[in-house]
């Protein structure tokens, strides 16, 4: 058969992957990928294909890009700890292909202009591809229908708890008025501010331990109860964030239809019996809890009822988390760790591989409607996250590009490791290098597609 200049280019790619193993929504097997200008070309044998460049992934498994929705890369404003570049460098080194950063910066993320400006610092200087949540507040209620839907925005972020200033919506008229402006899902922080600041006696100078002992279940029940009745009555879809609590995943399972689910690997992996060991370096909003509460978030992994993965990243320094309780930050390090911690559960049985990638994949896509995001797919960007499911290491402070500098699971053996990070066809990351410079763009949402797109 004569071969056209059509069949021709049909079997020349930019990059072929070879001889890997492909997880995705239509099974698992030993497949090619084609890659050219950004996105995926072709699957299957193409071992009679040419391309720039062939990358042999025999003994790996290749997963759709992971996405990790919640990271807190501190820019503007405390870039001692953390920038969008290094953050960003974090989260390829751990085999993440897209992040969303969180808006509790210094100056807010609340405005088109600062949305824009975080935008234009992150283009061509972040490793990954990114998008940015705008704080939802009192007073920008008015533009949220705008705000929403702005180039690179994933949507409108509230705090109900544990936050300061204009972040901070505690009451229920408040976050009603932000229900009703909005359009696509929003994100909330669920801890109820009026029960915290009850209770805030009840914290131990000194002890860390005391941190779920004042940030109680019923702060995080009742701030998501609230929540849910609020969402219903608006007729709006929300997202819970970083669920801790046994009750929440019992009542949301309930809601599905309003209320979609974020789980960390913290809560899924450390418990409340850590603060003995590792101190303030576990002090979390909201905490990491008994080993109970751990097993019943577990069972919400396992019935369905949780949709995403997300690190909830949020460095300190050192320095600062060595001051005594409670004047140490809450908050650790996470997005390097995601996809090795998990992928140590995968191998202990705690969950498949296929609802891995299901969180942490096409579950962040779906509920967010991110455009050709999050699955391997023809027509799809190229965004891969290659993994060597056999391989044993030991996650050191050392391995860690955060600005930062330390981990909580510093000297954790897991196997299960991530091995290369491709962005848009471009293999960012490397056996543990970064090997492309910085190509971040923004990503696009379907709800929010520019005209003309």
């Amino acid at each position: 058969m004569r071969r056209t200049p059509e069949h021709e280019r049909a079997m020349t790619f930019d990059t072929v992957l070879r001889n890997g193993t492909v997880v995705n929504h239509d099974g698992i097997g030993e497949r090619d990928i084609g890659l050219r200008d950004g996105r995926i070309a072709e699957i299957g044998d193409l071992s009679r294909a040419s391309a720039g460049e062939t990358i042999d992934c025999a003994g790996l498994t290749i997963l759709p890009g992971v996405i990790d929705s919640q990271v807190h890369f501190r820019e503007p404003g405390a870039t001692h700890k953390e920038d969008l570049e290094t953050g960003s460098r974090a989260a390829v080194m751990g085999g993440v292909t897209a992040v969303f950063e969180m808006p509790n910066t210094n100056p807010l993320t609340t405005t088109a202009e600062r949305l824009a400006d975080k935008v234009a610092a992150g283009t061509h200087r972040m490793h990954c591809d990114f998008a940015f949540w705008v704080g939802g507040t009192h007073g920008n209620v008015r533009d949220i229908p705008e705000l929403e839907r702005l180039p690179g925005a994933a949507g409108i972020k509230v705090f109900m708890g544990s936050s300061t200033g204009d972040l901070l919506v505690a009451d229920d008229d408040g976050v009603a008025a932000i229900l009703g402006a909005t359009r696509r899902r929003a994100a909330f922080h669920s801890e109820d501010e009026a029960r915290l600041v009850e209770r805030k006696p009840l914290r131990v100078v000194g002890d860390p331990s005391s941190h779920p002992v004042w940030r109680d279940v019923e702060a995080a029940l009742r701030s998501t109860e609230r929540l849910v009745r609020i969402a219903r009555d608006k007729g709006a879809r929300i997202h819970v964030l970083h669920i801790s609590t046994g009750e929440e995943m019992d009542f949301l399972k309930d809601h599905k239809d309003v209320a979609t689910v974020e789980v960390t690997p913290h809560h899924l992996t450390l418990t409340e019996t850590d603060h003995q060991r590792l101190g303030t370096l576990v002090q979390m909003n909201p905490p990491v809890r008994s080993a109970a509460h751990r097993d019943r978030i577990w069972r919400g992994v396992t019935q369905g009822i949780a949709d995403v993965l997300g690190s909830d990243h949020a460095p300190h320094t050192l320095e600062e988390k060595a001051k005594p309780y409670p004047d140490s930050p809450s908050g650790m390090t996470g997005v390097q760790t995601l996809v090795p911690i998990m992928l140590d559960h995968v191998n202990a049985g705690r969950l498949t591989l296929q609802r891995f990638v299901d969180l942490s994949s096409a579950g962040p896509a779906r509920i967010f409607g991110m455009a050709r995001k999050g699955r391997i797919a023809v027509g799809y960007d190229a965004d891969l996250t290659v993994v060597d499911l056999k391989r044993r290491e030991t996650i050191r402070n050392g391995w860690i590009a955060s600005r930062c500098g330390w981990t909580p699971y510093d000297g954790v053996e897991v196997t299960g490791w991530p091995v290369g990070t491709v962005v848009r066809g471009r293999r960012v990351m490397w056996e543990g290098d970064v090997v492309t410079p910085s190509i971040g763009e923004p990503v696009r949402f379907v709800e929010a597609l520019p005209r003309g797109a």
